[in-house]
C-alpha cells in the first residue's frame, strides 16, 4: 500500500508548500483546507488528494481520516491549519468568539485529529511521524493578539504530549516554530514588518518563505531526524537570539 502523508491546511502557504513537497518525495498526500476552491495549479500533477473542510469540525475531522486510511498506510500528519484574529485587540478587549474561533481551528483541531491519526497508526504497528507547525507566537508575547499565541502555546503541549505518550509506538511528534513568514496570513502587516527586518530583528536579514519551512517538514517526516521527538525547531532566521 501506498504511503501517506495527511496535511492540513494545503490551501495556501505553509500548508501548500509541505503538501508539494512532500509529494515531490512520494508520498500519496491527502490534504485539507477551508477553502471550497483555492488555487492548487502548482500541485497539479502530483499525488494530491484536496478536501475542504474545516479541523476545528470533527466530521470533517474523520472525513480526512477515512479518506486517507482508505489510500494506504498513514505514515505522516502534519497539522499546518491556523488562523489569526479576524480583528487585533489590545488582550483586555479580546472577545470570546474571536478566542473560540483561533482556539477551535489552532489548538482543538490540532489535538483532535493528532488524536484520531494517532490511534490509527498504533492500529497500523508501523510507526510515523507527525509535525505540528506552531510559531514564535507560543513563546513571545503579542498583546494584540494574545488568543493567537496562547493558542500556539497549547499547540507546543500537545507536541509534547503526544511525544510522550507515542514514544513506544515508534511515532515522532515534533514542531516547527516558524517566525516571520510570507504567507497570506502576514500580508496584512507587511509593511510593519519589512520595517523591522530591515531594522535588524532578523540577524539573516529576510522573510522566511513557505519552502523554508516545507524543507523541515519533510526532513521530519521522512526519518531523517528519527532519534528525535518532543522537540521543538525554531525557524526565524535567528530572531530568538537575545543581543545586545
Amino acid at each position: 500500500m501506498e504511503q501517506i502523508a495527511i496535511v492540513t491546511g494545503v490551501a495556501g502557504g505553509i500548508g501548500k508548500a509541505s503538501a508539494l513537497m512532500l509529494a515531490q518525495k512520494g508520498y500519496t498526500v491527502v490534504g485539507m483546507g477551508r477553502s471550497e476552491s483555492p488555487d492548487l495549479s502548482a500541485l497539479q500533477g502530483l499525488n494530491i488528494t484536496y478536501l475542504s473542510g474545516d479541523v476545528s469540525c470533527r466530521a470533517d475531522r474523520e472525513h480526512l481520516l477515512n479518506t486517507a486510511v482508505a489510500k494506504g498506510h498513514i505514515t505522516a500528519l502534519v497539522n499546518v491549519a491556523g488562523v489569526a484574529p479576524k480583528v487585533r485587540r489590545d488582550i483586555l478587549e479580546m472577545t470570546e468568539e474571536s478566542y473560540d474561533l483561533v482556539m477551535g481551528i489552532n489548538t482543538k483541531g490540532t489535538l483532535f485529529l493528532t488524536q484520531a491519526v494517532a490511534n490509527e497508526m498504533v492500529k497500523q504497528g508501523r510507526g510515523g511521524a507527525i509535525v505540528n507547525i506552531s510559531s514564535c507566537s507560543a513563546y513571545t508575547s503579542s498583546t494584540s493578539r494574545g488568543e493567537y499565541c496562547i493558542s500556539k502555546a497549547g499547540v507546543s503541549m500537545i507536541t509534547k504530549l503526544f511525544a510522550d505518550r507515542l514514544a513506544s509506538e515508534g511515532i515522532t511528534v515534533n514542531e516547527i516554530c516558524p517566525g516571520i513568514i510570507a504567507t497570506g496570513m502576514t500580508a496584512a502587516v507587511k509593511e510593519k514588518y519589512d520595517r523591522l527586518i530591515e531594522g535588524g530583528l532578523v540577524p539573516l536579514g529576510r522573510w522566511g518563505t513557505p519552502n523554508d519551512v516545507a524543507k523541515a517538514v519533510v526532513a521530519l517526516c521522512d526519518g531523517t531526524f528519527g532519534y528525535t521527538t518532543g522537540e521543538s525547531l525554531i525557524l526565524d532566521g535567528g530572531m530568538h537570539i537575545r543581543r545586545l
